[in-house]
């Protein structure tokens, strides 16, 4: 971690601020090469200000707070740069500006400043308050980073939110940068419905960002659209809205196989570790390669529907021998404090692995192991036994985003 600016001194001035506020989520700070993104009264701190930001590392200097109440009366302190350690290389990475000061949990505006008391005209970010409660609006809040260039997976998109669905998910957020047309249709149809939050992230318009993961191979400012920005943000976002938060990708389910559902699920497993907040699932790929012999799941109907279909992917690569499958998580997000994409980098509780029979993530994808035949792939037919449900929930959302005719 870097650490910036430790000594907490105050100057309060009387003057009132002109509080305007972003239009955009990524709000550059003023004489830097760095961006504020979103802030929160972190309870867990005595009611510090946590702005989730992107700092160049390149480019270090002393950052101050500058935070406001309702009566746009400022105050001023030297803020602590938390820059995350899982930066991959990247110039660009997800930081905690963390301010503390006197009355903090009451400000309602604050601005990541470069100068001592710069509170010119400068745009504030709102601090969203999230009061602290013991009962959620959602028991569970998919977190789907990002959503970028012309990404029109259609079907397996519609199967994978009708499936959460089923599992019992009552909220999905997703970041998008961009995706293709019909995929637009779609979204537009969950946010109408209610389950689909959509979160606009232009990063494009502020940095290049890159289309993967490893600087030294896919070059860019920031790692992946900003994943790990939108990662952390996300939880912040939700803290006290949801008990649970799945952290993974479009294309991946975490799926049970000994319950029916991911309350059942979650319940058994927080009863059985209480003291854990993070719970890790294993990642196991199902190749779109290979595709079931019965062809009992090609509907005519999706024919002219773009994307895969997962139901047709029932063969799972093997383990590898020494490597290390990469997990996804759930957790509880009100003991997390920083996440990467496959652990967690600061929380409070224990981490678990949880085992292969379980529960594990079924992602269908490109083949991992692309020289194994379908007799070395294992028969895992978990999607299956969601048919009679899954299937006219996918066609009436087709239906309803206008991409299917009806008959």
């Amino acid at each position: 971690f870097c650490f910036l600016g430790m000594l907490i001194s105050e100057y309060a001035f009387c003057n009132t601020c002109k509080i305007t506020e972003p239009l955009n989520l990524i709000t550059p700070i003023k004489d830097s090469k760095h961006f504020m993104v979103s802030a929160f009264i972190d309870h867990r701190l005595d009611g510090a200000i946590r702005v989730i930001s992107i700092i160049n590392r390149n480019s270090l200097q002393p950052l101050y707070c500058v935070y406001c109440s309702a009566e746009q009366v400022c105050k001023t302190v030297h803020t602590e740069v938390q820059i995350h350690r899982d930066h991959f290389g990247f110039q660009f990475h997800v930081s905690d500006v963390i301010c503390k000061g006197r009355h903090t949990q009451n400000a309602t505006h604050v601005l990541i400043s470069t100068k001592h008391s710069d509170n010119s005209t400068t745009e504030y970010l709102p601090i969203k308050k999230r009061v602290r409660i013991n009962t959620f609006k959602y028991n569970f809040t998919v977190c789907i980073s990002n959503l970028f260039g012309n990404y029109n997976n259609v079907l397996q998109f519609a199967q994978t939110m009708e499936m959460y669905k089923l599992l019992g998910v009552q909220h999905v957020v997703i970041y998008k940068t961009g995706c293709g047309p019909d995929l637009e249709k779609l979204l537009k149809h969950y946010e109408t419905e209610g389950i689909l939050e959509i979160v606009p992230w232009p990063i494009d318009q502020f940095l290049n960002p890159s289309s993967g993961w490893n600087f030294k191979e896919h070059k860019g400012d920031v790692h992946y659209y900003g994943q790990l920005v939108t990662l952390n943000e996300c939880i912040y976002r939700h803290m006290y809205q949801s008990k649970y938060i799945l952290l993974n990708d479009i294309d991946e389910i975490i799926m049970p196989y000994k319950h029916t559902s991911l309350p059942s699920l979650m319940e058994d497993l927080q009863s059985a570790y209480p003291r854990v907040s993070v719970f890790l699932f294993e990642s196991h790929i199902f190749p779109t390669t290979q595709f079931e012999e019965s062809g009992k799941f090609k509907q005519a109907e999706w024919n002219n529907i773009p994307g895969v279909n997962i139901m047709e992917h029932i063969y799972r690569e093997p383990d590898r021998k020494n490597i290390y499958n990469p997990t996804k998580m759930i957790v509880n997000p009100r003991k997390v404090q920083q996440t990467s994409v496959h652990t967690t980098l600061q929380n409070y509780g224990y981490i678990h692995r949880v085992a292969f029979h379980v529960s594990r993530m079924v992602h269908v994808r490109e083949p991992m192991q692309v020289n194994l035949s379908k007799e070395q792939l294992f028969v895992d037919k978990r999607v299956w036994d969601f048919e009679q449900k899954l299937i006219p929930n996918v066609d009436r959302t087709l239906k309803l985003s206008g991409l299917l005719r009806p008959h």
